[in-house]
């Protein structure tokens, strides 16, 4: 199956451009209720409204008031992303800002999530924002990446889950390449499942686009796997095969859009010959950045170093 090339695709916006008139209030709420497999009347009784007022909101024959808005966006679970796209639709200011983490504001979070990514050395620790691509990344996720990566991949902006499935990337070195595919794709999905996202749709498209393993089809599920627990990564390196599982950290009540969307992804070795391997890596990178921002302009330090691009 041929693949467009990455330099010739574009990066994802974080929306497609308006083709069309802006959606009423109306039809974004029966959206999400949809999306939420509700009836009307289950609605409305989580909203503790009558059936009637929710069909004459999805209707348009009523304007709902600024705090129903937030209780229907509440009771729907709709991502703060979006809850701003429902006030404006019923004519009222977003509720929720969306900033750059480098953003003076965001200081104290950016702060933290370096503290994790440091704090996780020798082992590889990556930030990622909604559409999965790398908003940092400590010693050791630098790395691997640089040393099992075609560099046409790592420009920014660096997307995990391309550089996990791509042929070019890692793909062709993942023992367990079905499985961690098949563990990849359920998260998207979840994921697309939660916030509706045009932009996380056309990302699970591309990815279904990049070949498979070889060879006949594999259990989807590994003898002595911790299904629904953990799903190992086996990963064929230079250094020998590693195996590894990994854990996501988010911020617990973000009231911004940028840190309700901000992942840490951090990977923990499951044998012993793994964390040696790790323990190596991390003593011959000391001298990379402790945490590098690989979307920051070159001038900046952003990119990757020239020595592995």
């Amino acid at each position: 199956m041929s693949l467009p090339s990455h330099a010739a695709r574009r990066s994802l916006p974080h929306r497609p451009a308006a083709a069309s008139a802006p959606r009423s209030f109306g039809d974004h709420l029966r959206t999400w209720r949809q999306q939420r497999h509700l009836s009307q009347l289950e609605l409305a009784d989580e909203a503790e409204i009558s059936t009637r007022h929710v069909s004459f909101m999805e209707t348009g024959r009523t304007n709902p008031s600024r705090d129903m808005v937030l209780r229907l966006c509440e009771r729907l679970s709709i991502p703060l992303r979006e809850r701003n796209a429902l006030l404006v639709a019923a004519g009222y200011a977003p509720m929720y800002r969306e900033r750059t983490l480098d953003d003076p504001a965001l200081a104290a979070a950016r702060q933290a999530v370096e503290l994790v990514l440091q704090g996780h050395e020798p082992c590889p620790a990556v930030a990622l924002d909604r559409c999965w691509n790398v908003v940092a990344a400590n010693r050791a996720a630098q790395a691997l990446l640089t040393a099992h990566v075609a560099p046409e991949l790592l420009a920014p902006p660096l997307n995990v889950l391309r550089l996990s499935l791509h042929p070019a990337g890692l793909a062709p070195r993942i023992a367990n390449l079905a499985q961690w595919r098949e563990h990849l794709f359920a998260r998207l999905r979840q994921q697309i499942q939660a916030t509706a996202d045009p932009v996380l749709v056309a990302l699970y498209e591309e990815l279904q686009q990049y070949p498979g393993p070889p060879g006949p089809d594999e259990p989807l599920v590994l003898p002595g796997e911790m299904l629904g627990v953990v799903m190992p990564f086996c990963f064929e390196s230079a250094h020998g095969m590693l195996s590894l599982i990994s854990t996501t950290t988010i911020f617990g009540t973000p009231v911004d859009v940028t840190l309700q969307e901000l992942a840490v992804e951090s990977f923990f070795p499951a044998d012993a010959f793994t964390a040696q391997v790790l323990r190596t890596l991390a003593q011959e990178n000391e001298d990379r950045p402790a945490v590098h921002d690989p979307a920051a302009p070159a001038s900046a330090g952003g990119g990757l170093p020239p020595e592995h691009r």
